[in-house]
């Protein structure tokens, strides 16, 4: 492998960050870390870059032309011409409410965009030029300040989650310290279902965990994420403290 190239160091470093280097080539990139400083300015640049697609951004208004465009591709022939509701049909697009629509189409734009490099997970799809990005689903948490917190991902077939936490505040806050007794869960949000949580988030760094089934059936439907405080082992709705919440979306 060479590491002397540093295209190819600065696409392990994006798909590391974002969590999607896994397994013998995310341990050799983290040893290569240690003993390397170019290769922890490369890790560091690209934190810097995935925190940015957090920040706040000014609202615009949408153009007619922009919502008839999304139509166009996302609805039927016979749906266009037939649909009579008292809401715009473009507002009920199947699976994803227009807030997570919206969201989704910003957030995936940025990353497209920012970080072509940024999903390739081994060492050999980050040496080959060109590549389509693998299809995902990408969340972005924020805090209560707006400030992004949390970067959840995972293949959209695969049974991988990863969650990085960004930064080094507490992801609680301003309020109080989980208790010995809480912890943290992160809560999908399906557009026409129960909540269900995806598992415990840890206070720092970066933690993969197996899902239950693969992202493509657990997440397709779901539009937003949030991460509730919680008291018991095994809680079946989310609580009302939300501490963290974001979009969930979809890359193909």
């Amino acid at each position: 492998m060479r590491y002397t190239d540093t295209r190819l160091l600065d696409a392990l470093a994006s798909a590391y960050v974002l969590g999607t280097l896994a397994g013998g080539a995310r341990r050799r990139f983290e040893r290569l870390q240690r003993d390397r400083a170019d290769v922890r300015a490369h890790v560091a640049q690209w934190e810097q870059r995935l925190g940015q697609l957090a920040l706040p951004v000014p609202a615009r208004q949408p153009s007619a032309e922009l919502w008839r465009a999304i139509a166009a591709r996302t609805r039927p022939v016979g749906a266009r011409e037939t649909a009579s509701s008292r809401w715009p049909a473009w507002l009920r697009p199947a699976g994803f409410g227009f807030g997570g629509l919206a969201a989704g189409l910003i957030a995936a734009s940025a990353l497209f965009l920012s970080a072509p490099g940024l999903f390739l997970s081994t060492d050999q799809l980050a040496m080959r030029s060109g590549e389509r990005l693998p299809q995902s689903y990408v969340g972005v948490l924020n805090d209560a300040q707006g400030q992004g917190r949390l970067l959840v991902s995972s293949l959209r077939h695969g049974r991988t989650l990863t969650l990085k936490v960004l930064g080094t505040a507490p992801l609680t806050g301003p309020a109080p310290a989980l208790a010995t007794d809480e912890r943290l869960v992160l809560w999908a949000l399906p557009a026409d279902g129960a909540p269900f949580a995806m598992g415990t988030v840890a206070a720092s760094g970066t933690q993969v965990s197996t899902l239950p089934d693969t992202s493509e059936k657990l997440l397709l439907k779901v539009s937003r994420l949030v991460v509730t405080r919680e008291r018991t082992a095994t809680p079946s709705a989310p609580s009302a403290d939300v501490v963290l919440s974001g979009s969930c979306a979809k890359l193909w």
